[in-house]
């Protein structure tokens, strides 16, 4: 059993890695919401709030596509690119928000039809 419970833990943990890496950017146009972030913060904000540790390649590149797709914007303040949300990122993120109960309702029986199959 207790080798059970070591095999249950590692599967959640690779779950929520998993659901925290195909959210990363969700995650961080809602955190541009409050602060602007530098892609060193954004990295140490992902460490600090779920305990993952997310490659500086990975932030960066998600960072550069989200400026090309205008959801934020960044500015060069000293020796770093800080980031923040433009007026199109806003209305992204408020559109995710006010959907989030669809969202949920989906990933609920998204999983109810896949364990019943």
């Amino acid at each position: 059993m207790v080798g059970g419970g070591r095999l249950e833990g590692k599967i959640l943990k690779r779950i929520h890695e998993r659901i925290i890496k195909n959210f990363l950017d969700i995650i961080i146009l809602s955190e541009l919401r409050n602060v602007p972030m530098s892609g060193y913060d954004v990295i140490s904000f992902i460490h600090n709030k779920y305990n993952l540790l997310v490659s500086s390649g990975t932030v960066y590149s998600l960072l550069y596509s989200l400026e090309r797709n205008e959801l934020i914007s960044g500015a060069w303040n000293e020796r770093k690119r800080v980031y923040k949300l433009t007026e199109k990122g806003r209305k992204t993120v408020e559109t995710i928000l006010n959907a989030n109960d669809q969202i949920k309702n989906f990933i609920t029986n998204l999983l109810k039809i896949q364990l019943t199959s």
